[in-house]
């Protein structure tokens, strides 16, 4: 782990992060239903819908959504699924220069069911992400760089070694890394399942641990202990598809504007929260100000019930 990035204010005059991400890009086929199948058995009754997704492209949304200046690095086939894919993106003004198009592999499809309770099963095509290894990664300048495992192990490799900023890793879908990329990374960001895996296949490390827990909220350890915890808002969860994207982005916008660690995991929360209120990945992702106005309301309920602020 490097000594760069947790505590790090923006570089940016206008107190923006500037934020890389490197990672994937689908595009979401969502099937509601009023159940997931058991192995082997067929749900009907369903609706289907399209969404743009795929870890990279939904994180790089969230970070822009919460207020920072974000690029992406990724690839995409030269089909219409790309076109839809990237739509969102580009229409809220994310930098795509570099992101590769592939005439000869389509671009990445998730499948994904989803219960009237919110929780999913996915499936993933990985089409261009599988192939995606740039020669270079121009990464100087940015203050943090995300990364995910939808992407080759080597393209993670370089965006490691050429991050200058904080460099997170979201360890999904967990799989064993290099010693190399460990040795890098500034924030490890996992879900309950994925900090298991952790725990048993990486060994060591000394990077700040986020590990969330769903409803239930996350906990921020560094060294195995923990050094700050909340719980997210009670909310009506509809899709919680993109919940663990928007929490990533939120943690690192957070900790890049110099929050404390505390309030940055309160903030993550909040943001993992209300992107699960609504369908699709994308189209769901909070805005700064909606994040903003929950967590005021969170507070003032706080002194409601307490008549005094209550800290968590």
């Amino acid at each position: 782990m490097t000594s760069q990035g947790t505590r790090r204010k923006s570089g940016d005059g206008r107190g923006r992060p500037s934020i890389a991400v490197v990672g994937s890009v689908n595009l979401d086929l969502v099937a509601r239903a009023p159940r997931l199948p058991a192995p082997g058995e067929t749900v009907t009754g369903a609706t289907l819908a399209k969404h743009p997704g795929g870890k990279g492209a939904n994180q790089a949304l969230a970070a822009r959504r919460l207020g920072a200046r974000v690029a992406l690095f990724a690839a995409v086939g030269t089909d219409p699924e790309a076109e839809a894919a990237l739509a969102l993106l580009r229409g809220e003004g994310i930098d795509l220069s570099a992101c590769e198009r592939h005439p000869d592999t389509p671009t990445g499809v998730a499948l994904i069911a989803v219960d009237e309770d919110g929780e999913n099963q996915i499936v993933v095509a990985p089409g261009a992400n599988a192939i995606y290894s740039p020669h270079g990664l121009e990464l100087e300048g940015f203050d943090a760089v995300i990364c995910q495992l939808e992407i080759p192990t080597e393209t993670i490799a370089r965006a490691a070694a050429a991050c200058r900023g904080l460099f997170c890793l979201n360890l999904a879908p967990a799989r064993p890394l290099p010693e190399s990329i460990l040795e890098r990374v500034d924030l490890l960001v996992m879900n309950e399942t994925e900090a298991r895996f952790a725990a048993a296949s990486l060994g060591e490390h000394h990077a700040l641990a986020a590990i969330t827990f769903g409803a239930r909220g996350a906990d921020l350890r560094r060294d195995g202990d923990v050094i700050a915890r909340a719980r997210p808002p009670a909310v009506r969860a509809v899709d919680t598809t993109g919940a663990g994207d928007a929490f990533t982005a939120a943690l690192v916008v957070g900790l890049v504007e110099g929050m404390e660690e505390g309030e940055a995991l309160a903030f993550a929360c909040a943001a993992g929260a209300l992107a699960a209120t609504g369908a699709g990945a994308q189209p769901s992702l909070p805005y700064r100000d909606a994040v903003e106005r929950l967590l005021a309301q969170e507070a003032e309920r706080a002194v409601d019930a307490d008549g005094d602020m209550c800290f968590r």
